[in-house]
């Protein structure tokens, strides 16, 4: 039996750090949702009783270093589960790129197995067991566009951000999520107007929405990686009515609403930056099957 099942990027249109917790992870306080850029997980049944990661991109670990890996692994324990699966991964979502592809990975894989398993799982409570594989999964788990609080695995459900072009660019470097937040000074960071960009979206307000983008890791990794900067210049100059990094990046995404300009700034960038994508935000919620 065979199952095939779509892991979709994020985007932050918003990401807040508050202060540091006393578990070492940072308090946050994002606004994500899901861009029609999705990686593709095929999910086979195996009559060997073992996890089998299969993929053809170098960058994708085929051990328990992977994140969908450790998805199947955490549904197998638990439930006692004893069949095998193969899961194929085909990556078209850049790696360490601050789109969450592997937390995407993980989440499709909970969703999948739930349904090729047949463990009857609600999806609040896949979130809650992806919660502990990492804290972009719990998200990923609903998809759609959300507010995510704690260390990012409380998900309060928003409505679908006001529909435009996603340009996204991403140079050929990789960024650590870790260092990155190691290097963040709480005390110097300009917090961005969260409940803002929650009203904006709420009324559809999309000049609001480009109004109130914001992300406190920008700056970290602008200087540890200057090129994202310049990327992120670029991208302005091309006319994007929003520009922002996603995550702790490198991806650097512009919101553009009407199409001849972003054909325009797609083309500007292709000759400028290693992986361009040109796509629409989802803002629908996953729904199991």
């Amino acid at each position: 039996m065979k199952l095939l099942v779509k892991a979709p990027a994020k985007i932050n249109l918003s990401l807040d750090v508050l202060h540091k917790r006393e578990d070492g992870f940072h308090e946050v306080e994002m606004i994500m949702t899901t861009i029609d850029l999705a990686d593709r997980i095929e999910l086979q049944l195996i009559e060997k009783d073992e996890i089998k990661i299969i993929s053809h991109n170098r960058f994708v670990p085929d051990d328990q270093r992977n994140l969908a890996y450790q998805a199947a692994y955490l549904l197998k324990e638990r439930f006692k589960v004893n069949k095998g699966v193969a899961i194929t991964i085909e990556k078209i979502i850049p790696v360490a790129a601050g789109l969450a592809g592997g937390s995407s990975d993980a989440a499709a894989v909970l969703r999948g197995l739930n349904q090729l398993w047949d463990l009857g799982l609600t999806i609040d409570e896949l979130a809650e067991i992806g919660a502990e594989i990492g804290s972009d999964v719990s998200f990923c788990v609903y998809g759609g566009t959300a507010l995510a609080t704690g260390r990012g695995e409380i998900i309060e459900e928003l409505p679908a951000a006001p529909t435009c072009w996603i340009i996204l660019a991403k140079p050929f470097i990789g960024v650590s999520t870790a260092d990155v937040y190691r290097r963040l000074q709480l005390n110097r960071i300009t917090h961005p107007n969260t409940r803002a960009m929650i009203e904006a979206i709420e009324n559809g307000d999309y000049e609001g929405v480009c109004s109130y983008v914001g992300n406190v890791l920008e700056d970290v990794t602008f200087s540890l990686h200057p090129e994202v900067a310049q990327i992120k210049d670029q991208m302005k100059r091309f006319g994007a009515d929003a520009v922002l990094m996603s995550g702790s990046g490198p991806t650097v995404f512009g919101l553009v609403h009407h199409d001849s300009r972003m054909q325009r700034i797609y083309n500007g960038l292709r000759g400028f930056c290693d992986q361009v994508f040109a796509v629409r935000m989802l803002g629908e919620r996953h729904k199991l099957d």
